[in-house]
């Protein structure tokens, strides 16, 4: 590898599964990059709301031995690739989702097929975040429920890392927008993001809203939370409508007869990489991180993950230095 990469790096790490206390600070080697994968130098990663489950033991990781790094997505400089690398090059500035874990650290090695560039639409400061987010709300707006012009979408829990993503994707493809949101603050992050209507799913009824914006029934409704008044607004899709929710929701959304219901992985490929950098392009697209942590305070952020916050948290990694 190039003689500027260090031998080791920082990582907040597990040794055994537990509760926030078993994150700590610890130094460990930098990965060597299989033939097909890339090592990134991270400067942001993400925090996802899955990954208590992951540090408890309760979601499986493709890592097997402890320590155990997780994190499933990141942003940063490629600083050394595997000999069969083809798609990318040392320099180049990516983001990046893997299931596989390892991102809450200075260095991560994932296959090339799990990279994306970062779209120029993009402050690469958000790009941390972007990856299991950005992939799982396109795969639940486009595969899910195959989402048009023109038609009538309610995003469930639109106002958390997931939704305020799909607010804008699903803005891009030309659908009218019903933003259920958690909080003041979410409904106006939502508008500002260009939902046609938003409601506080904490206070208002959500129902009422959805049957006002779609008199004739919504086309589609995208659900990333099962809180207060979601049965009820499910019965505004219409009949032959569609419901798509991420595999995790919890409890799992009870969707009316007669209606379509798909329940789904935001599993990263290069196709879908392909398809989000698109829809984002070079116009202005926002990623919301809700709040910033270093890699020695992965324990708090675990703590904090649960408290109301808006978008995305994550780590600030390698701010210092870029390439």
């Amino acid at each position: 590898m190039n003689p500027s990469i260090p031998d080791t790096m920082k990582a907040a790490a597990i040794d055994r599964f537990g509760g926030p206390e078993v994150i700590q600070t610890r130094s460990l080697p930098v990965p060597k990059p299989d033939p097909n994968q890339v090592l990134i130098r991270l400067d942001t990663a993400g925090i996802g709301v899955w990954d208590p489950y992951v540090r408890q033991g309760e979601i499986p990781t493709g890592a097997r031995r402890f320590p155990r790094v997780i994190g499933n997505d990141g942003a940063g400089t490629i600083v050394a690739a595997g000999d069969r690398v083809t798609r990318f090059r040392v320099g180049e500035r990516v983001y990046a989702y893997s299931m596989d874990g390892g991102f809450y650290a200075e260095y991560v090695a994932v296959s090339e097929d799990n990279v994306a560039p970062i779209p120029p639409g993009l402050d690469p400061d958000e790009a941390g975040a972007l990856g299991a987010d950005g992939v799982t709300a396109l795969r639940g707006l486009d595969d899910e429920l195959e989402l048009r012009a023109g038609q009538t979408l309610m995003i469930f829990g639109a106002s958390g890392g997931i939704g305020h993503i799909a607010v804008q994707l699903a803005k891009r493809i030309g659908a009218q927008v019903l933003a259920v949101a958690s909080g003041a603050d979410g409904v106006e992050l939502v508008l500002r993001l260009g939902a046609d209507a938003a409601v506080d799913g904490r206070r208002d009824d959500a129902a009422l809203s959805a049957q006002a914006f779609a008199p004739d029934g919504l086309d589609a409704a995208l659900v990333l939370t099962s809180g207060k008044g979601l049965q009820a607004a499910l019965r505004a899709v219409k009949r032959g409508g569609r419901v798509a929710y991420p595999n995790g929701v919890d409890p799992e959304p009870r969707v009316p007869d007669n209606i379509e219901s798909h329940a789904y992985d935001g599993t990263p490929e290069p196709e879908a990489f392909d398809r989000l950098n698109r829809l984002i392009g070079s116009e202005r697209f926002h990623v919301e991180i809700g709040r910033v942590y270093r890699l020695e305070d992965a324990e708090i952020a675990h703590r904090e993950i649960q408290k109301h916050h808006l978008g995305k948290l994550a780590f600030r990694v390698n701010a210092e230095g870029r390439a």
